[in-house]
């Protein structure tokens, strides 16, 4: 099991089904497991983008509460 960190949320994840993952490799989680191992440039644009879709939606989200 390692801890993971995404955007400063902690979370427990298992690393049985990677052999090489360690201490600060970025990986993807399903289900509650590390699936793939990622470069680092690849998992912080990844992060962007993910912050991005977010924030659309918030903003989505607040302009439907404004027309209610």
């Amino acid at each position: 099991m390692a801890t993971i960190d995404v955007d400063g949320v902690k979370r427990e994840a298992s690393l049985l089904l990677l052999d090489d993952a360690g201490v600060g490799d970025y990986v993807i989680v399903h289900a509650g497991f590390a699936i793939h191992k990622i470069d680092e440039d690849g998992a912080l644009e990844t992060l962007k983008l993910l912050k991005e879709a977010a924030d659309y939606v918030d903003s989505l989200q607040k302009r439907e509460g404004e027309t209610k």
